[in-house]
């Protein structure tokens, strides 16, 4: 609800007086109690501010202002009390994080002023959100399909685990999916440095020589420091960097973070990078998993745990054959895509888009495109468990 203030006291009384002092300014709702707030915030939230009193039966102030920010990260919260306590201010602002502290009684301009604090502090964090989230990521998106068309081995990769650590994160309620989806979408950026050969031995399985080795294991570095220089990318950047690490600390020279030390978007994208490599290798979504139990010390548990939940409710897809006139946005590859002469046009897993379609049309048309060639339509979610009579649905 845009600029929406929820006010939450277990005294009726005083959210008329609220009611009456603020109506003519500010578009507020007011609840009795907790509960009937966090009723209210399901019901009709978000709010931009959200005020609560300190003491009420059932649940205080500060456990309520809790369950509102794991329900509404961006919300603004206001803790309301008559008692001046300083343990009940550290414990406000540590558990709830808390954009303002007030005692009681509180004059009418005071409130008014914190309110338009709070309505400005939202609008600050939603104008934060709208940059990243559409012009930054649509930026990014532009800049990823470009590079695909460069390197369509390493950036129909990208394309894969994006998916894959899409639905990880989302079993494992990360609040922020955008930093980690876009890590994913870049995470690959960095082999532009590597040689077409040397990155087919790699999504193949194949053993690599020392040199090759070398130059592969500074990909990430590589990535880091190119988005690193983008503004508002320093998190995204740290992500890509820690791609390779281990959950027991192994993997990034001069990194001595373990375990949940480690950020948790870099640890999913270790488990879909690996799992994904696994599957390149030739091996089936179910061997895949099993393999990835078996390394010790290479992944937190708990990631890998999501992921085989996240393949309980995977995506169901019709495989069918079709030719580059009857492509179509959305659709998954379910193979590489070659021209007449085997150059690689686009990688099994990428997923269509305009520019795809427009390239493999202007190859047809020119040094000819090998078809027919499968893909993959996403249909209906289906929920089962990861078990050796599965077959894999998914490139």
């Amino acid at each position: 609800m845009s600029d929406a203030i929820l006010c939450v006291d277990d005294d009726a009384g005083i959210l008329d007086g609220f009611r009456r002092q603020l109506r003519k300014e500010f578009s507020i709702e007011t609840a009795v109690g907790p509960q009937e707030g966090l009723k209210i915030l399901e019901a009709r939230g978000p709010f931009s501010v959200v005020v609560s009193d300190l003491q009420m039966p059932g649940m205080n102030g500060i456990q309520f202002l809790s369950r509102v920010r794991e329900q509404s990260p961006d919300t603004i919260r206001i803790l309301l009390t008559g008692n001046a306590d300083l343990q009940a201010s550290i414990d406000a602002i540590n558990q709830g994080q808390i954009f303002r502290f007030l005692t009681k009684p509180c004059t009418p301009e005071a409130l008014a002023n914190t309110l338009k604090a709070g309505l400005a502090q939202h609008r600050l964090i939603t104008a934060e959100h709208e940059l990243l989230e559409h012009t930054l990521s649509g930026s990014i998106r532009v800049l990823c399909e470009v590079l695909s068309l460069v390197n369509p081995e390493a950036f129909g990769r990208s394309s894969r685990i994006t998916r894959y650590v899409e639905a990880i994160a989302a079993e494992l309620h990360v609040s922020e999916l955008w930093a980690i989806k876009t890590a994913a979408m870049l995470s690959q950026i960095g082999c532009v440095i590597l040689p077409e050969a040397v990155l087919k031995k790699v999504y193949r399985g194949e053993a690599l020589t020392s040199e090759e080795s070398q130059l592969f294991n500074q990909h990430p570095f590589v990535a880091f420091d190119l988005v690193a220089k983008i503004p508002r990318m320093m998190r995204v950047a740290e992500i890509i960097k820690c791609q390779d690490k281990y959950y027991d600390g192994v993997g990034v020279s001069g990194d001595h973070r373990q375990g949940n030390e480690i950020p948790m978007e870099a640890r999913i994208l270790k488990v879909a990078l690996d799992f994904d490599a696994l599957e390149s290798a030739g091996k089936t979504k179910v061997e895949a998993f099993d393999q990835l139990k078996q390394r010790k010390g290479w992944y937190d548990p708990t990631v890998v745990e999501a992921l085989k939940t996240a393949f309980a409710r995977e995506i169901k897809y019709e495989m069918r054959t079709t030719t580059v006139a009857n492509l179509d946005k959305g659709m998954i590859l379910g193979e590489d895509i070659k021209s007449s002469t085997e150059v690689l046009l686009a990688s099994k897993g990428q997923e269509v888009t305009p520019s795809m379609i427009m390239r493999l049309q202007n190859f047809g048309a020119t040094s000819g495109v090998r078809q027919p060639f499968t893909v993959l339509i996403p249909m209906a979610s289906r929920d089962c468990a990861i078990h050796p009579a599965a077959p894999p649905k998914a490139a």
